[in-house]
């Protein structure tokens, strides 16, 4: 191990001449090439690597997938160690050589010792801290996963719980519906219609079509109109029938056809059969449009997870945009109107359920900054090598102090309860660490113009 190498890595910097010496006498020099696996993700983290030369990756399992959330690229980046001050401690990410390159590996114990011996303080401190963090980071991130799914499975319920009902009612409805159907057949067939009659009642019922709405006066006038010649021809529960023949576009003309073919004697079970077939066909018009819109939701929740794809593909960032507003189309409802000014894009090469956690918590904050009330503006454009998202909201707009600490870890402005659970730190990471962008925000609050934030994604691979 060469001591002048150790001496011009930053990490090092202050140790003496025979401390450099002790460290690469008690070290190891490890090559590793393109694909080689230096340490693994679970394994106990019984040595500690620094960097030397070249670059690793480090790789974590997501699901079914081994996802790269970090490189080691610069000379004296580490990882491992831990079991210096922690039994239990492992690797939380497996080293793969991206590049050719070396490590120096110093077995725990060992590493444990000098720290103890060259900084007895600093050893007490990192050990302490290590557990803190790690206690931290659990407690926070089970947290933070446990908030975002009851926000989207609240919303998601409440999304669905609209369509499922009106299912439901409608089911019950379509089968009071086919009940007076059969009755008013039975009606007529013990009223002894001719096959004639019958067949020119059902010409007549063919003409009948759903007619486009009108205001309710409008409506009105015509089901008064139409009740008014019921009566008058001894037809009961006018009312009742007036209100779907209308629907079907029958008038006072269509009626007075009905009653020269069915006669007065078939005339009432004539106008029931027709009645119950429009309601029917209503009814399951209503019923088809609510079955669609819950498939639409389980279709959005499925593009939303990415749970049948890999996790890197080739996507259009507006699909992602589309299935988060419909996770959070709960908060959407009432006084914010949605503004689309999609540009067209190309695909990029991107892990969309990450992406999409991104969108959710850009969304999430410019409906919670408004308050409710006022218009989101959803931008994409082409930019060279980049595509770029911008979500604009019209509230208040952030103060320079909020706009300076956004990225932090752990900031936020937002009560307990409020929000995601996913911070603009954590999107940050995704965005510029896991796809090589950049997010930035524009909030000019004094000028009272609301806040627009923006995310760059290379339309390119990294290194492509």
């Amino acid at each position: 191990m060469d001591v002048e190498e150790l001496r011009g890595i930053e990490l090092f910097t202050g140790l003496t001449d025979e401390q450099l010496s002790e460290l690469a006498a008690g070290g190891d020099e490890v090559p590793f090439e393109i694909g080689d696996v230096v340490f693994a993700e679970g394994e106990h983290a019984d040595d500690w690597w620094v960097l030397l030369a070249g670059s690793l990756d480090l790789v974590r399992k997501v699901g079914r997938e081994d996802v790269v959330v970090a490189r080691m690229d610069v000379p004296g980046r580490w990882a491992g160690g831990f079991r210096a001050w922690d039994d239990n401690g492992i690797y939380l990410a497996t080293g793969r050589g991206a590049t050719p390159g070396r490590c120096l590996r110093l077995d725990a114990p060992r590493l444990r010792e000098m720290v103890n011996h060259w900084f007895p303080l600093a050893g007490h401190l990192i050990g302490g801290l290590h557990h803190t963090a790690r206690s931290i980071e659990s407690t926070v991130r089970q947290r933070d996963a446990l908030v975002t799914l009851g926000t989207l499975a609240a919303g998601l319920a409440h999304e669905i719980n609209n369509p499922a009902a009106a299912a439901s009612r409608t089911v019950d409805e379509l089968g009071e519906c086919c009940t007076a159907l059969l009755e008013a057949l039975t009606r007529l067939a013990r009223g002894d219609i001719t096959a004639a009659q019958f067949s020119a009642l059902d010409e007549l019922r063919r003409e009948t079509v759903a007619v486009d709405p009108v205001d309710a006066l409008t409506e009105s006038d015509r089901e008064s109109e139409l009740v008014t010649w019921l009566d008058g021809h001894g037809v009961p529960n006018a009312w009742d029938l007036a209100s779907p023949l209308v629907a079907g576009g029958v008038d006072r003309a269509w009626c007075e056809r009905a009653h020269e073919a069915l006669g007065d004697g078939a005339l009432t079970p004539g106008l029931e059969w027709v009645s119950a077939t429009i309601s029917s066909k209503t009814l399951l018009s209503e019923l088809k449009d609510a079955v669609r819109r819950i498939s639409e939701l389980v279709a959005a929740v499925r593009s939303y997870s990415q749970m049948d794809r890999s996790s890197a593909q080739r996507i259009d960032v507006r699909d992602g945009i589309e299935s988060t507003l419909t996770m959070l189309g709960h908060k959407l409802k009432g006084g914010v109107s949605v503004v689309r000014e999609y540009a067209d894009l190309p695909q990029i090469e991107a892990y969309a359920g990450e992406l999409n956690q991104v969108w959710t918590n850009l969304l999430d904050n410019a409906v919670d900054a408004m308050d409710g009330q006022g218009t989101l503006t959803l931008r994409t454009r082409a930019e060279g090598d980049w595509v770029v998202v911008e979500v604009a909201d019209t509230g208040p707009g952030m103060p320079a102090e909020v706009v300076a600490r956004a990225f932090e870890p752990f900031f936020t402005t937002k009560d307990v309860g409020r929000g995601t659970g996913l911070g603009l730190d954590i999107a940050r990471r995704i965005v510029v660490e896991r796809h090589g962008g950049l997010i930035d925000i524009d909030s000019p609050a004094h000028e009272g113009k609301g806040t627009v934030m923006r995310v760059s994604l290379p339309s390119r691979p990294r290194g492509g």
